[in-house]
């Protein structure tokens, strides 16, 4: 339904129109349809379809970055997809600066490669975060040692690695950083003309903010464009079963290295006495020699257990488990 004028509005118009300030020729060149102009040399072959199904993919992506790298930076990390957009691989480089982080990606199974655009403060952040640093970015960009790329180097495979569940929906993928470079001219996997497909994700390391631009080739992606489409994304999603999980879940549990510990006793020293000490002196504990030791599960009191030897090692046999409460 089109824009209902008001009174005044259609007063003004009448005027404008007997005073020769509108002309009416030009009302009616605004009402045609507006023709917009189509390249044939360079054509869009990604399709809305198909930037709205990568987005939901480095949704997930991001969320899996934020959740793991964590781990190995120590730091709260925070990722989210900016935009997606596409553009011949030319203005990709041209628009990149020098230098930079680039990651060329070996997307196996597929025939072709990717590319991962990191944003230089992000690098100079994971640098410092991983040598003991605050996570401070340089003032200055400068150029990489070859110590620095080699630390952004293990990150960049942890994270091609957290890249195959997000895709599993489409297709298995095994994806395998195939190097790293700092000059775009050295990293040109397609013919300037050719289409790529650009998904930008906004990531916070700490207090530092910057970009990880994902470019992916049509090229690389042809066979499997059918595949890139939401109907095809949620029809293949499986359920998982409550047993299945419940039994994945314990797997992994009973994969999980917890630190164990038999405590003999304690004794309260001076330090005087602690620094003196000698190999033969004794140290008297606040237990018995019959008495049964507390066995402990990280940091939770859990059996209780005597002295023992087992062949040429110290042992303990377990007496009693400690319950929850008790």
């Amino acid at each position: 339904m089109g824009e209902v004028l008001s009174q005044n509005e259609i007063d003004n118009l009448l005027a404008a129109l007997s005073t020769g300030e509108l002309d009416v020729d030009q009302i009616q060149d605004a009402n045609e349809k507006q023709v917009k102009n189509y390249d044939f040399r360079r054509p869009a072959k990604f399709s809305k379809e198909h930037l709205r199904t990568l987005e939901i993919i480095y949704e997930h992506y991001g969320r899996l970055l934020s959740t793991n790298l964590p781990v190995y930076l120590r730091k709260n990390v925070q990722v989210s997809v900016a935009s997606s957009e596409t553009v011949t691989f030319s203005e990709f480089t041209n628009a990149l600066s020098n230098p930079i982080i680039m990651g060329v990606v070996n997307f196996v199974p597929l025939a072709g490669n990717i590319i991962v655009d990191l944003s230089t403060n992000l690098g100079y952040a994971i640098v410092d975060r991983m040598l003991g640093g605050a996570g401070e970015p340089l003032e200055k960009n400068r150029d990489f040692s070859e110590i620095e790329l080699t630390i952004i180097e293990k990150i960049m495979v942890i994270c091609m690695q957290l890249m195959r569940e997000p895709w599993k929906n489409v297709l298995e993928i095994n994806p395998m950083l195939d190097r790293l470079e700092t000059n775009p001219q050295f990293a040109q996997i397609i013919a300037p003309n050719d289409m790529v497909a650009i998904v930008t994700l906004n990531m916070k390391i700490g207090e530092v903010q910057g970009f990880m631009n994902m470019c992916l080739p049509y090229f690389t992606l042809e066979e499997i464009m059918d595949k890139l489409n939401t109907r095809y994304w949620y029809a293949n999603m499986q359920e998982i079963k409550d047993a299945d999980y419940e039994e994945h879940i314990e797997s992994m549990i009973r994969r999980v290295d917890i630190p164990m510990k038999a405590v003999l006793g304690k004794s309260t020293v001076s330090v005087s006495d602690f620094v003196n000490l000698q190999v033969g002196d004794v140290i008297r504990l606040d237990t018995h020699i019959d008495s049964e030791l507390s066995v402990y599960v990280g940091n939770i009191r859990k059996f209780t257990a005597l002295p023992g030897a087992s062949k040429e090692n110290y042992a303990v046999r377990v007496t009693s488990v400690i319950r929850e409460g008790e």
